[in-house]
């Protein structure tokens, strides 16, 4: 039988695999259609937000229920706000690094430092999202392959792909905009998703080993999650809408619908 890990380790490395095509369309535009990289974001914002109660905060109510002396809504609580703060944090930690660059260098480093910092942030958002997956393979420990949850934690890797595509994206292309080959465009867009496996691996050796915080676990991705969602991806779909002002909503809302569905229907 597959062991976890190495099922969180294959999931994740499909996640990546989906930055890469992401990162791919830099070979065929060298910029994108905004309509199109909006409702691609919107509809990456709506997959996120879904999944991180159906497939994060639910179950990790559920799992402290059943084995957390603490209560769940404490549990549940306590992780999500430290998903969040995680994700706070690294940003401040950004924008420290990314103004620190700026005095430093010379005006003609500073397009340099704008693409490292690019990379560098896309990569960080890239982490949890890792751990989401891996923390869901993680929970299938001790052969209990319920059909239900293993469902849920393919469902959860599904959504991480389909909001990795435009991630990828969004970083190729603007360094194709700044002047970068293609080829070297598509490679710094994949490696910020190549941190991923690493997370997801780390993410499931740390529940099946340290099983008391899935819970926790469960809700720090959550938390995560949602402060990328709507700090980072529904701002930047919302971006130059006035021509079509629902485009971006509607793909949010369609991918909160297309995720419910499957978390719903698959488990």
């Amino acid at each position: 039988m597959i062991s976890v890990v190495l099922m969180a380790l294959i999931a994740t490395l499909g996640t990546w695999f989906v930055t890469a095509l992401g990162a791919a369309t830099v070979v065929f535009f060298k910029s994108p259609n905004p309509k199109v990289l909006n409702l691609m974001l919107g509809f990456a914002s709506g997959v996120m937000i879904a999944a991180s109660f159906w497939s994060l905060l639910q179950p990790a109510i559920e799992r402290a229920e059943a084995t957390s002396a603490m209560p769940a809504y404490f549990v549940a609580t306590v992780g999500f706000l430290f998903g969040a703060i995680f994700i706070w944090v690294s940003d401040k930690i950004i924008s420290f690094a990314r103004r620190k660059l700026t005095n430093a260098q010379e005006r003609k480093d500073l397009r340099l430092g704008r693409i490292i910092m690019l990379i560098l942030s896309i990569t960080l958002h890239n982490i949890p999202e890792g751990l989401a997956v891996g923390v869901a393979f993680g929970a299938l420990q001790n052969g209990a392959y319920d059909v239900e949850k293993l469902m849920g934690a393919i469902t959860i890797a599904i959504g991480i792909g389909l909001q990795n595509f435009p991630e990828g994206a969004a970083v190729s292309i603007p360094l194709r905009r700044e002047g970068f080959s293609r080829r070297r465009s598509f490679f710094c867009g994949q490696a910020s998703g190549m941190v991923e496996p690493l997370a997801g691996v780390i993410g499931a050796l740390l529940v099946v080993y340290v099983e008391a915080i899935l819970p926790y676990a469960l809700a720090f991705a959550a938390g995560a999650m949602i402060l990328v969602a709507v700090h980072e991806l529904i701002p930047e779909c919302q971006k130059n809408q006035e021509a079509h002002p629902y485009f971006a909503t509607a793909g949010i809302v369609l991918g909160f619908a297309v995720m419910m569905l499957l978390d719903v229907m698959l488990g």
